[in-house]
């Protein structure tokens, strides 16, 4: 079954990351990034002069050319804000080559990436989940540090009935089950961690991604994508 992923990734391992640092206001959005063509990119930012100057002192992004004056940005709901962008070329490092590599090696296609506050969220494309578990294999192998916030089977939308995954949906079953939410609670995290073999710190994590989603799904009053713990 066709597949949908959405990863965020620090910008330290994936790129531009000197030019977070140096604009905190620095944003950027790639529509794809198909074969060896360095990709368009649109950027936000202070001014043009700021970005640029940036993007040229960051050792992990060469500029190949700035393409466009400014125009409004558009934001959620395709409003315009007061931010202006510009259209750059960039060739992005060899963290960007690797990533790009290992997609394009094991079946997917980067659909979209975008960055911002020093991270990056990547939209993937898989044809089976085989080729996507290879594919995360290989993002923890090169230490890529990704997180896993949304997966999507594109023939799921219709039929899905909860907003959680399995292992989520299976944990707050258990925690349920052994009364953790009660009041008092008849189970401490700690003992609800050994029951489910997990860490301390790795169910408190989970739990919190629980809450996240099935908030979000009740107060947009829908069912959202499917978002799994990595």
């Amino acid at each position: 079954m066709t597949t949908v992923v959405e990863l965020e990734i620090p910008a330290d391992r994936f790129g531009i990351a000197r030019t977070f640092d140096r604009v905190p206001t620095f944003e950027c959005q790639i529509g794809g990034m198909i074969g060896d063509s360095p990709p368009l990119v649109w950027v936000i930012g202070p001014d043009r002069r700021t970005v640029h100057d940036a993007l040229e002192s960051d050792p992990s992004v060469d500029v190949i050319a700035s393409l466009t004056g400014g125009e409004r940005s558009l934001r959620a709901g395709n409003e315009s804000d007061d931010s202006e962008r510009w259209l750059f070329r960039l060739e992005f490092g060899d963290s960007v080559k690797l990533f790009e590599q290992i997609v394009a090696e094991n079946g997917g296609a980067i659909l979209a990436a975008c960055g911002q506050n020093g991270t990056w969220s990547v939209k993937l494309l898989f044809h089976d989940r085989a080729s996507l578990s290879e594919c995360y294999a290989l993002f923890e192998q090169y230490d890529y540090s990704v997180d896993v916030t949304r997966l999507t089977g594109m023939d799921d939308f219709e039929s899905a009935q909860t907003p959680l995954t399995q292992t989520q949906y299976e944990t707050i079953c258990k925690a349920h089950e052994l009364g953790y939410f009660d009041i008092p609670r008849q189970i401490t995290l700690k003992e609800l961690a050994a029951e489910l073999d997990v860490s301390h710190q790795a169910l408190s994590e989970r739990l919190r991604r629980c809450h996240s989603t099935l908030v979000s799904a009740e107060l947009t009053d829908g069912m959202q994508p499917t978002a799994i713990d990595p």
